[in-house]
C-alpha cells in the first residue's frame, strides 16, 4: 500500500476508540500469559491496513514504516507525549559496520506515518485516535540522527566501552536503551526521545 493512501485511510480513524477497533480486528489487548500486549494498537492499525502482523527490523510496508505514539493530557489539560518510542532493535555485530546511510535506523525513520493516540490512567481507559502524521528524515533532523547513530557505532567500537556502555543519557534525538525486563537485560534498541516526537505530531 501507498504511504499516501494508507494516510488517507487512517486519516478516517480520528476520534475513533481505538479499543473498539481492537474488538472489530480481533486484535487482543491482554495476551495469553494474562500480561498486556504492548503492541496491541499498532496491531489494530496494521490489521485496519491489511498488513500481518510481523517484527521484522525492514519497513512494515515496504517503503515506509508505521508507528503510533501515546499521548497523554496533564491534570492542566495539555496534550504531551506520554513515552519514548522503540524504533529498531540493536544488533552490536551489524551496527559497528554499517554507516548510517545503510542502517535499519536510517531505514525506518527514512519514511514514517505517525499515529498519535490519547490514553487514560491505564490499558483499559477509553484511548481515541488524535492525530496521523507523515514524516520524512532529512535537513538538519537528518543530520542530528546521524551523529546520533555515530555516537552509538564510536561506542561499541571503542574496547573501552563497547556494547554494553550504551545507555539511555546518550542521544538528542535518538537514545539507545535497555530493551527488556528488568535491569539485567543485556538487549539494547533505538528509542525516540519524547521531545523528538513531540515535534513531529506537532505538541511542542
Amino acid at each position: 500500500m501507498k504511504r499516501e493512501d494508507a494516510v488517507k485511510r487512517l486519516r478516517k480513524l480520528i476520534g475513533k476508540d481505538v479499543h473498539e477497533l481492537a474488538r472489530e480486528y480481533e486484535v487482543g489487548v491482554i495476551g495469553a500469559s494474562g500480561k498486556v500486549n504492548k503492541g496491541w494498537a499498532g496491531h489494530v492499525f496494521e490489521r485496519y491496513l491489511g498488513l500481518p502482523i510481523n517484527s521484522a527490523q525492514a519497513p512494515n510496508f515496504g517503503s515506509w514504516e508505521l508507528k503510533v505514539v501515546p499521548l497523554k493530557r496533564t491534570k492542566g489539560g495539555i496534550l504531551q507525549v506520554k513515552e519514548t518510542m522503540a524504533v529498531t532493535m540493536i544488533d552490536e555485530w551489524q551496527v559497528a559496520r554499517t554507516s548510517f546511510e545503510d542502517s535499519h535506523l536510517l531505514t525506518k525513520l527514512k519514511r514514517a506515518v505517525i499515529v498519535a493516540r490519547v490514553v487514560g490512567q491505564d490499558v483499559h481507559s477509553p484511548s481515541t485516535v488524535h492525530s496521523v502524521n507523515t514524516f520524512d528524515l532529512e535537513g538538519e533532523m537528518y543530520q542530528q540522527i546521524r551523529e546520533d547513530y555515530e555516537l552509538v557505532r564510536s561506542c561499541i567500537n571503542d574496547p573501552k566501552r563497547g556494547f554494553r556502555s550504551l545507555t539511555g543519557k546518550m542521544g538528542t534525538s535518538i537514545q539507545p536503551r535497555t530493551k527488556g525486563a528488568g535491569h539485567g537485560s543485556t538487549s539494547r534498541a533505538f528509542y525516540a526521545r519524547t521531545t523528538f516526537l513531540a515535534k513531529l505530531i506537532g505538541l511542542d
